[in-house]
């Protein structure tokens, strides 16, 4: 495997949370952001959104103060979905915010309201592009079940596509100020259709463009989707919690697990499966817990709103963010087992022991005996009691016997008025 540089990872691992918008034209559909696959659309028929694209309510600063209130660090929003239209000014393409009834650049405006909020500045830019007319069809495209437009397009030129995605990506990284995330994707390499291969590392040169990344903001963080090993800062499972905090050749590594609200990324009108905000909040503690981090998506609809189930998500994580983010912030996972049906975090000497279920009036925690220097609810500061567990004075000595060197914590037998409890566990000092 290569030696890469690398960006910066180190604010990136305390803040723990971000958000991600998925939002373009395929808004104004409202049936998923990949609408113009999904349903095979020709650029022709796809048209009737860039046309409609009229955003009448965005409002970026509402969007930031949003993310901001549920406790986000960062965000990270598409400049460019697969579709190729551009939320940005590109000098190459006329496919762009500017040219539709929004008249501006909606991304340097977006970046500007998270900016003022303190959020630091993520930008998604798709490798892939089913408008531009040098973009080989191949068994992802819009076109790959029409035969005539096959035999038509087979011979467009990878490498003048190539070229303007290097272009449009250099825009971005030059015209917007400091950019801390870099979102790319995706590769599909091992991908075989018979008249068409998938897309990878060849076919987006991704050497040259991480050293032309590299080149204009080495700081950057770069995700792992250029299906060039060694050379992303973050690995990034999507829709998928991992099972243990993840590692490359044997080594932990950064992560981050994106998810949806519900079933698409993009705004879809009629999608029902939405995740409970406690689901949701649950998410973000256990990604924490196994060293991770949580960026969780918005697609805003077409006038430039996030809808009103999203925004209920975001503010019920925000009030248990406000009460409980030092067990998330800076926090990472802990070599303690925890508890049953509970997520440990850790910062130093403090352990936060998060409840996905409230027990009766005793938790008993592994390894931890003569070690708890003092323990409190963190939601309202009020003492939990603890106590090493004395084999000597056990009354019920079979059903102890299997947790010696436990600290024992008492806790009220009524659950806290919160969402997920947390205590809050100073370690003595070793």
């Amino acid at each position: 495997m290569a030696n890469y540089p690398h960006g910066d990872t180190s604010w990136f691992v305390r803040d723990r949370f971000g958000l991600f918008i998925h939002w373009g034209i395929f808004s104004v559909a409202g049936r998923h952001e990949q609408v113009m696959s999904r349903e095979k659309m020709t650029v022709e028929q796809y048209k009737k959104y860039f046309d409609h694209f009229d955003p009448d309510l965005f409002d970026p600063s509402v969007w930031a103060r949003e993310a901001k209130n549920a406790g986000m660090r960062y965000f990270v929003v598409t400049a460019k979905h697969h579709d190729g239209f551009c939320l940005f000014d590109s000098a190459l393409t006329d496919y762009k915010a500017t040219n539709t009834r929004a008249g501006r650049d909606l991304l340097r405006e977006i970046i500007e309201a998270f900016r003022a909020e303190g959020l630091r500045v993520g930008i998604y830019c798709s490798l892939l592009d089913w408008y531009h007319p040098e973009f080989p069809l191949d068994g992802r495209h819009p076109l790959r079940d029409d035969l005539e437009a096959r035999e038509r397009e087979k011979n467009r030129d990878m490498a003048k596509y190539r070229e303007y995605m290097f272009g449009q990506i250099r825009e971005l990284l030059t015209n917007y100020g400091h950019i801390d995330i870099l979102w790319l994707d995706f590769s599909y390499p091992h991908a075989d259709w018979g008249w068409a291969k998938g897309k990878g590392r060849d076919d987006w040169d991704s050497e040259s463009l991480v050293r032309m990344v590299r080149d204009l903001q080495p700081h950057v963080i770069l995700n792992d989707r250029l299906d060039l090993p060694g050379a992303g800062d973050i690995i990034t499972p999507e829709q998928f919690q991992p099972p243990e905090w993840p590692t490359v050749d044997g080594k932990r590594v950064v992560w981050e697990a994106c998810q949806t609200l519900n079933v698409s990324w993009g705004y879809d009108r009629d999608a029902l499966h939405w995740k409970s905000a406690d689901m949701l909040l649950r998410m973000l503690i256990d990604c924490v817990s196994k060293g991770g981090n949580f960026l969780l998506n918005v697609g805003p609809n077409g006038r430039g709103e996030f809808e009103p189930k999203a925004i209920e998500r975001l503010r019920f994580i925000g009030e248990w963010m406000r009460l409980h983010s030092r067990s998330i912030y800076g926090c990472t996972a802990s070599d303690y087992e925890a508890p049953p049906d509970c997520r440990y975090t850790q910062n130093g000497n403090r352990l936060y022991l998060h409840f996905f279920a409230w027990p009766y009036k005793h938790v008993y925690l592994k390894g931890l005996a003569g070690k708890v220097d003092y323990a409190q609810l963190l939601n309202d500061g009020s003492e939990i009691k603890h106590f090493s567990l004395d084999p000597s004075k056990q009354v019920h000595t079979s059903v102890m016997s299997g947790l010696p060197g436990a600290e024992i914590l008492e806790i009220p037998t009524i659950k806290p008025d919160v969402a997920v409890p947390v205590v809050e566990i100073f370690l003595k000092e070793e």
